[in-house]
């Protein structure tokens, strides 16, 4: 998992696109992935902070998510435990000032390996449309997967991202948080106790 790591730190595949967005910016791959982890947090792709960062969820959206899971910052970023892998591991960029979808050459060239180098997840979050896609093999959008979240224990949880962005899907639903999230709580717990 090291030597792939490495590999996928130096990736540059999509350096020309990046170059060509409003950002115009290089690529700088951000994830944290070691075998013994048993929870897997799959996000979309990294946003222009956690770009600055080179840390996933340094951001609004990361403190929602730790609200979310019930975990501090020391839990979240322990990599024996807790893996973070998203779909694209660099910041796509912009266009008119929106985040650009996840480039799909990054999960074709390098998802399979690295999910393969992680045989001890106990739990898969998959966060947004693409992870729930790849993970769950859903066709439905983000709602109708969430809602379904039921469907897919003990192995797998589905949610939506946690940017603030969200903040008028968290009103319109609020079985997101009367419901899903104590049993996510005490789902994460107990993988990770």
């Amino acid at each position: 998992m090291t030597d792939l790591a490495t590999r996928i730190r130096a990736c540059a595949l999509c350096a020309e696109r990046f170059a060509a967005t409003e950002t115009a910016h290089h690529p700088r791959p951000v994830l944290r992935v070691v075998p013994t982890a048993r929870l897997l947090i799959a996000g979309q792709a990294p946003g222009a902070r956690v770009h600055a960062s080179g840390t996933p969820f340094t951001d609004p959206s990361g403190d929602r998510l730790r609200d979310w899971l019930g975990l501090d910052e020391a839990v979240f970023y322990d990599t024996t435990r807790v893996a973070i892998l998203p779909m694209a591991f660099c910041f796509p960029g912009y266009r008119k000032g929106a985040d650009l979808p996840p480039p799909p050459i990054c999960a074709r060239t390098w998802r399979a390996s690295v999910m393969q180098g992680l045989p001890n997840l106990r739990l898969i979050l998959p966060i947004g449309g693409p992870a729930q896609r790849w993970h769950l093999g859903t066709r439905e959008g983000v709602t109708a997967t969430v809602l379904r979240w039921r469907d897919f224990l003990p192995g797998a949880i589905p949610l939506p991202h946690p940017s603030w962005r969200n903040t008028g899907w968290l009103k319109r639903n609020p079985w997101f948080a009367a419901e899903l999230l104590p049993v996510l709580r005490a789902r994460v717990a107990e993988v990770l106790s």
